[in-house]
């Protein structure tokens, strides 16, 4: 009878059901002297209850009572102590955790601690999920963004550049800056998988002559002041033109109907100047003709 009641009673506490259970990931990269977000979520137990009546913990996997965050900065160690902090509520079953100017000691693994506090009984039911605990990899140096371009330069027309980096800390995302002062630039922030989130920033303007051989740079900024760059040449391709055939063209045609205009104008000047000649040569001959005639008679 004993030992079916204390089964009895494991069974029916809602702390040990199945439904109390937490989702963390295994591992994520975290920027030495910035941030980083340990997502976390969970699960409990019929009706959800009030973040009043729960309290989260994190540890780490050593020990317990290797605190790293708890309300009571006491007992939280001196080496986590104000740089660690909870995201969200309890109440709506998140635990994530965000922890600041991190050191590259900081690896973990870092394990999720709930405690329901029963409103009749002063005593606390607890659960650790030790056996999902997150540890981090520690990057001395900051990703470097990535580049993008979907064409090629043309003079005259609208270029689009993207630049991408990866980062673990949402609640600061770093910022990207460009080396043009474009105003048309678009920000998107976006989580690819659970704890890996990528900021991009999309710049476009027209290229011109003057953009030729010319760098374009974007520089990541993270939490923490520690920066990466990346650049791209631009090589702008020149709208066609047809100059070069075209105004000779038109300046021989030019001068071919001045020419022919002058020549025309050349003969009529002295088709009417020989009518003019044969005309004083018809006056000067009946003139002659007269003459004779009268000294005839």
């Amino acid at each position: 009878m004993m030992k079916f009641s204390l089964l009895l009673a494991v069974f029916c506490s809602p702390v040990f059901t199945e439904q109390w259970k937490a989702s963390l990931v295994n591992s994520l990269d975290a920027l030495v002297t910035s941030c980083v977000v340990l997502p976390c979520t969970f699960t409990q137990p019929k009706d959800n209850l009030p973040t009043s009546r729960l309290r989260g913990i994190w540890h780490l996997k050593t020990g317990k009572d290797q605190i790293v965050y708890q309300e009571d900065m006491t007992r939280i160690l001196e080496n986590f102590r104000g740089r660690t902090k909870l995201l969200g509520q309890l109440g709506q079953k998140n635990c994530s955790l965000e922890m600041t100017d991190i050191k590259d000691h900081d690896n973990g693994p870092f394990c999720f601690r709930i405690e329901l506090v029963e409103n009749a009984n002063p005593t606390v039911n607890k659960f650790s999920f030790v056996e999902d605990c997150v540890s981090l990899k520690m990057l001395p140096e900051p990703p470097k963004p990535v580049l993008i371009t979907t064409k090629t330069a043309t003079e005259g027309h609208p270029y689009t550049i993207t630049c991408s980096v990866i980062h673990t800390c949402p609640s600061h995302v770093p910022t990207l800056l460009w080396n043009r002062k474009d105003p048309a630039s678009i920000e998107i922030h976006r989580e690819i998988n659970s704890g890996i989130w990528e900021a991009q920033s999309i710049l476009t303007f027209t290229a011109g002559e003057k953009d030729d051989h010319t760098d374009v740079t974007c520089t990541a900024q993270f939490y923490g002041k520690k920066t990466s760059s990346a650049k791209i040449t631009l090589y702008v391709k020149r709208t066609e033109s047809y100059n070069h055939i075209i105004i000779p063209c038109a300046v021989g045609i030019g001068t071919a109907v001045i020419f022919t205009i002058f020549c025309i104008l050349m003969v009529k000047k002295y088709k009417n100047r020989i009518v003019e000649l044969q005309n004083q040569e018809g006056s000067m001959w009946n003139r002659l003709s007269r003459i004779s005639r009268r000294g005839r008679t």
